[in-house]
C-alpha cells in the first residue's frame, strides 16, 4: 500500500491558494464609479485697459487771408496841406503834410462805425474822423492850429508812402502822399530838420535823396 504523503501535501497547497485569491477578491479596494473630472483651469485674468486719452480738438489756424488794406488821400479844406490816411482791418495810420516843414504821423483804431481818433507819439497831433460813403473826413489838429479835410479812396499808386535810411551819418525821414490826379507832396527830415521831399516814382518807388538812391515803400498799419 502507497504512503499518502504527496498528496496531501498538494491538496493542501491548491486549498490555501483557493484561500488567498478569496482574500484578495474581498479585501482589495473597488474601482472608482466613475472618472474623476479634471480640475477646470482658473479664468483668465484680462490685461487692464490703456488709460484712454481724452480727445483734444485741435485748434484752428489763425487766418492767413490778411484783412485788406485801404488807402484814402485828400486836401485840406483850405488847400494848403495833404492828408493820406492807410486802413486795414481795424487800424489805421495817417500823414498830415503841408510839403514844406509841417507833417505829423498818427495812428490809432477804427471804430466799427467808422470812427477814428488817431494820435501821434512824436507831436502834439491829432486825427478826428468818419469813415464814411467811401471817404473819411475829419479834422487834423496839430497844437494850436486844427485843418479840415476830405480824403477819397485811392488806387495805387497813389497814397501813402515813407522811407528811412542814414546817409552819411544822418538820419533820413521821409513822408509822401501820391493823390489821386497825381500831384506829390513830401517832407524829408535830416536828424529832425524838415525840407521839401524830391518826388518819387510812382511805379518803383525809387528817389534820389543827396546822391544816395532810396526806395519809398507805401505804409502798413
Amino acid at each position: 500500500m502507497k504512503h499518502p504523503g504527496p498528496l496531501i501535501t498538494l491538496f493542501a497547497g491548491l486549498a490555501l491558494g483557493l484561500i488567498m485569491l478569496s482574500l484578495n477578491a474581498t479585501t482589495g479596494e473597488p474601482a472608482p464609479s466613475s472618472r474623476q473630472r479634471p480640475a477646470s483651469s482658473p479664468a483668465p485674468v484680462p490685461s487692464p485697459s490703456p488709460p484712454v486719452s481724452p480727445s483734444v480738438t485741435p485748434s484752428p489756424s489763425p487766418s492767413t487771408n490778411a484783412a485788406p488794406q485801404t488807402e484814402y488821400a485828400g486836401r485840406t479844406k483850405d488847400d494848403t496841406a495833404s492828408v493820406a490816411i492807410s486802413l486795414r482791418g481795424d487800424k489805421a495810420i495817417a500823414y498830415f503834410c503841408d510839403g514844406r516843414t509841417q507833417e505829423a504821423w498818427m495812428r490809432g483804431p477804427v471804430e466799427e462805425d467808422g470812427d477814428m481818433h488817431l494820435t501821434s507819439t512824436d507831436t502834439p497831433a491829432k486825427l478826428d474822423g468818419v469813415l464814411s460813403g467811401g471817404k473819411v473826413a475829419g479834422t487834423v489838429q496839430i497844437g494850436d492850429r486844427t485843418w479840415a479835410f476830405d480824403a477819397d479812396k485811392a488806387v495805387k499808386p497813389s497814397g501813402l508812402y515813407r522811407a528811412t535810411a542814414e546817409v552819411r551819418g544822418a538820419e533820413l525821414k521821409g513822408g509822401w502822399i501820391i493823390l489821386q490826379d497825381g500831384r506829390q507832396v513830401g517832407i524829408v527830415s535830416r536828424d529832425g530838420k524838415p525840407a521839401a521831399a524830391p518826388p518819387i516814382d510812382p511805379a518803383t518807388g525809387a528817389v534820389t535823396i543827396d546822391d544816395t538812391r532810396l526806395t519809398a515803400r507805401p505804409v502798413v498799419p
